[in-house]
């Protein structure tokens, strides 16, 4: 495919397909020109390098991101699809979090997804610096969350040689290994053995909404005990969890945090 046939939005869109497949490492121009049709240095024409076109992948997923006005659902509500929608994204696209921590991943996706965040707890009563804590608490968060759910993953696919690791040795999954160590603890031992016969995928969701639940508890908290008065709550529902399996808000007062 020639350069004067190919845009920038086929070649970003190119990336993320491949980017979710393969990763970071595995994005290269001449993968991407192959899936294109067309030749390495087309893609360089239309978007630099890699680097940059890491760099538009993201701040493209960032901004497609769902969002919920607050005026019309209330500030909790908002907030709370907001993370979700935002756990969802970093599931369906794991090396999102990984581009931010190697570029600097800003735009018009991001910084809209930011100015939303903002007006969610704004709307909530927050202003000044309490203003830019919370729409960073929510997005430290996220973080920590993606990175816990690529972590599991990693383990899932690994492999290890207990003892001395000797060529020829048994090789166990790391998963069965960690949890021999684990087991070795008693207070480790009894939730491992409370959660044996639960769903793994539950156990994952029932967690993030309760961290999700606890942060908002928390604001709203601060919001009572400085005397701030929330907007509209309308909607706001604390049990009336949402069932999408997502999460999230990326956003800070520190625009590299994003």
């Amino acid at each position: 495919m020639p350069r004067e046939t190919l845009s920038r939005d086929q070649i970003v869109q190119a990336a993320i397909d491949l980017l979710d497949t393969e990763g970071i490492d595995g994005l290269s121009m001449r993968k991407l020109g192959r899936l294109l049709g067309s030749a390495p240095t087309a893609m360089y024409w239309h978007v630099g390098n890699k680097e940059n076109l890491v760099v538009l992948a993201a701040d493209r997923v960032w901004g497609e991101i769902e969002r919920l006005d607050p005026g019309e659902v209330g500030w909790r509500a908002a907030a709370r699809a907001l993370v979700h929608e935002a756990h969802g994204t970093t599931l369906r696209h794991p090396w999102l979090i990984t581009a931010a921590s190697t570029h600097f991943v800003y735009g018009h996706g991001m910084a809209g997804l930011q100015d939303h965040s903002y007006a969610i707890y704004e709307a909530a009563g927050f202003s000044g610096p309490d203003l830019d804590w919370a729409v960073n608490t929510a997005f430290t968060f996220l973080a920590g969350a993606a990175i816990d759910d690529a972590v599991k993953a990693a383990m899932a696919r690994a492999r290890i040689r207990p003892g001395r690791g000797e060529e020829g040795g048994p090789v166990e999954d790391v998963v069965t290994w960690a949890t021999g160590i684990a087991a070795q603890y008693p207070r480790l031992r009894a939730r491992l053995e409370a959660q044996v016969d639960e769903d793994p995928a539950e156990v994952a969701r029932r967690k993030f909404e309760f961290g999700v639940e606890a942060i908002l508890d928390g604001l709203e908290a601060r919001l009572a005990a400085t005397g701030t008065t929330a907007g509209e709550r309308g909607g706001d529902d604390r049990n009336g969890l949402d069932d999408r399996d997502c999460a999230g808000s990326p956003d800070g007062g520190d625009l590299r945090s994003a």
